[in-house]
């Protein structure tokens, strides 16, 4: 009597191969280690540098004054509007904040004066400078107006701790995500396309493995493979860049956690492709449909709260961008997986849509 099919030797068996082979292929390689790797050295080197600096006014600042506005006209400051005393006091200590101001008129017009309490933490080491040079250059101009021989402002300053957020902290989740969102959908939809035209799942129906095991074999070879790209780029930046990893390596660990998670979700993307491509000229214009728009609004490069409002609401629909912020929320600030529901909840949504769609259409032969 012969021994029974195993449907699992069968599944890892795909698995080993599909890995070798890309391990193999140069292309693969460097797309998923050459391209995100390129842009981490390079913000790596340049170090921390910003056109605009992020301050927040408290709730008793006097925004009636003439200092006040004369700030916010200043387009090097970007105020923070719209965020509660707690969340702005923990950007501040996170360095998204450069500086809060409280703003205290000790005599109005026609000659002003102004107690003006700067809170500062040492995470925005990197922007205060810049801060200083747009304070003191607006005041300088309103002690020629109103004081000559004295100041408009009374200045306080309060320094408190808080970790440094550098270059490095925030451009290297965004092209970890992006790398794992492009090998997704450029191997995944390659791949089964390939599969398709070579008559190669056409001679695996000719054993007794089944359907999904084969999808399952495949899928987890472009993971490991995936992972393994990911561990190089955190390593890399961690110790050549000083990349923050709050909690050291169980931060690590959650970090590849939401790797694995976010491939799955794109690698539906893929399916989807691999099945409506006539040809394999078609699959890099399809594939980019997806990958560039989030490559370009999902806050890799630039934060979404920078892009003009209109655009806003599409940038916070794309699933790359929660991605990326379960990311860098994991990475710099200490949360753990259960404190980013939010971004894998929609994540979670974008999976069910997508494979949904992915089941209609797949096609086996």
């Amino acid at each position: 009597m012969s021994a029974q099919y195993n449907q699992w030797r069968a599944m890892f068996a795909i698995m080993k191969a599909s890995l070798r082979a890309m391990f193999r292929s140069p292309s693969a390689v460097v797309f998923t280690l050459g391209f995100p790797l390129v842009f981490i050295l390079v913000f790596g080197f340049i170090g921390t540098g910003s056109t605009t600096v992020p301050v927040g006014f408290t709730a008793t600042s006097d925004t009636s004054s003439v200092l006040y506005k004369a700030l916010q006209a200043n387009p090097a400051l970007k105020i923070i509007r719209n965020q509660s005393p707690v969340d702005m006091e923990a950007d501040m200590r996170k360095g998204r904040v450069t500086a809060i101001l409280d703003i205290t008129t000790l005599t109005p017009l026609p000659l002003p004066k102004y107690k003006v309490t700067v809170r500062t933490s040492t995470a925005g080491v990197d922007k205060i400078h810049l801060f200083w040079s747009v304070f003191n250059v607006t005041t300088s101009r309103m002690d020629d107006r109103f004081y000559p021989r004295a100041s408009i402002a009374d200045v306080h300053t309060d320094t408190v701790p808080g970790r440094r957020y550098t270059t490095i902290d925030f451009i290297l989740p965004g092209m970890l995500a992006f790398s794992l969102l492009s090998a997704a959908v450029f191997g995944t939809a390659f791949l089964f396309f390939s599969l398709r035209q070579t008559l190669v799942l056409k001679r695996f129906f000719a054993t007794p493995i089944r359907r999904s095991y084969i999808v399952l074999g495949e899928g987890l070879s472009r993971m490991l493979f995936q992972l393994f790209g990911s561990i190089v780029i955190i390593g890399l930046g961690h110790f050549a860049f000083g990349f923050t990893l709050v909690h050291g390596f169980s931060t690590f660990l959650e970090m590849l956690v939401l790797c694995v998670f976010g491939l799955i979700i794109f690698m539906g993307f893929g399916f989807v492709i691999s099945s409506l491509a006539k040809n394999e000229s078609t699959i890099p214009p399809l594939a980019n449909l997806i990958t560039m728009p989030q490559f370009l609004l999902a806050g890799i490069f630039v934060n979404v709260d920078a892009f003009p409002a209109w655009l806003q609401p599409i940038c916070r629909a794309l699933p790359l961008t929660y991605l990326v912020d379960a990311l860098r929320k994991v990475a710099f600030e200490g949360q753990h997986l259960w404190n980013v529901g939010l971004e894998i909840g929609v994540l979670t949504l974008w999976g069910i849509a997508v494979y949904a769609v992915a089941v209609k259409v797949f096609k086996w032969e």
